[in-house]
């Protein structure tokens, strides 16, 4: 299946990063290319390091960006990593970086992946496919009090405890292997009388054990201030999210940077000694307009925030 994303908020992220043509800037999430490929177009003596860690976007973006040359380097990795990879790739500070954040509409798309709960096919979620973990682990592998948990922190979901309790009765019986098998519990174990509140009865519940197979949300904090620290000054990052997780922790690390000193507020004067490190450019999160979202009803949930290194 051929790799296809539309890329969300493309010139929004782009003006975010204020792309120089000699600049040095990473795509974390490369994805289909898509944002790659606007800010490739953009750089003249520059260069970019597009990361991801799924091998089919690897293959997708490799062909994609050929007609950029020696512009870009494509690494498989994972963007947690990204202090290593920019020593592997012989790099110093960085002019920019773009996070594009959660599941991409390929994976989506794509049933063997086994991300939606729209199609029927074996439970894997994974982003890295060699990873050890899948949902189907997760689901036959987790207690109870785990899954509640899991299903109530990353996927908000206020059925959680009824899920878990669900869940568990039917592998008693039979393992469940399949996202439809999955949907069909999720489904019994909602009361009728809601299951069409905010959209698909599965979908916090899916949202919740893919975030905790790829390590989604456990991988942000740190990243986002290993990307911060890679930044040159003056260089920008900016991130993309799409659910109140995500953007939460992208918002407070953000605003723990600009601020910096982390004593507490009762005190005279500061004796941490933590400087501001960044500049915070979007004090509310930008959104798509009517046009994209009438184009691209993935976009709905999208917010993006950007800051500048001091």
């Amino acid at each position: 299946m051929k790799f296809e994303h539309t890329p969300v908020l493309l010139q929004e992220s782009i003006d975010m990063l204020d792309i120089k043509s000699d600049g040095i800037y990473v795509d974390a999430t490369l994805g289909g290319a898509g944002h790659s490929e606007a800010i490739a177009a953009r750089l003249d003596a520059g260069r970019l390091i597009g990361i991801d860690r799924d091998a089919n976007a690897i293959r997708a973006a490799t062909e994609a960006l050929l007609p950029f040359g020696a512009r870009v380097t494509i690494v498989h990795d994972n963007f947690k990593n990204i202090k290593d990879i920019l020593k592997r790739c012989d790099v110093g500070p960085i002019d920019g970086a773009l996070l594009d954040l959660g599941v991409s509409s390929h994976q989506l798309d794509e049933p063997s992946r086994g991300f939606s709960y729209m199609t029927d096919a074996a439970l894997d979620m994974r982003m890295d496919r060699s990873a050890p973990v899948s949902a189907y682990d997760v689901v036959n592998g987790y207690s109870e009090p785990q899954l509640s948990r899991m299903i109530y922190e990353y996927g908000e979901e206020r059925w959680s405890k009824r899920i878990a309790q669900f869940i568990i009765q039917q592998r008693q019986k039979t393992p469940i292997a399949t996202t439809g098998e999955l949907v069909r519990v999720i489904e019994a174990a909602i009361p009728k009388a809601v299951r069409t509140e905010g959209g698909h009865p599965a979908k916090r519940t899916f949202q919740a054990i893919r975030i905790e197979v790829n390590g989604e949300l456990t991988i942000l904090k740190q990243a986002i201030q290993d990307f911060a620290d890679a930044l040159k000054p003056g260089g920008r990052l900016a991130v993309i999210t799409f659910h109140s997780l995500e953007d939460r922790i992208v918002k407070n690390v953000f605003s723990s940077l600009e601020k910096g000193c982390v004593c507490p507020k009762d005190f005279p004067i500061c004796v941490c000694g933590a400087r501001p490190t960044l500049k915070v450019l979007t004090k509310k999160p930008i959104i798509s307009g009517d046009e994209e979202l009438s184009a691209n009803t993935r976009a709905k949930s999208a917010k993006l925030r950007a800051a500048e290194k001091l």
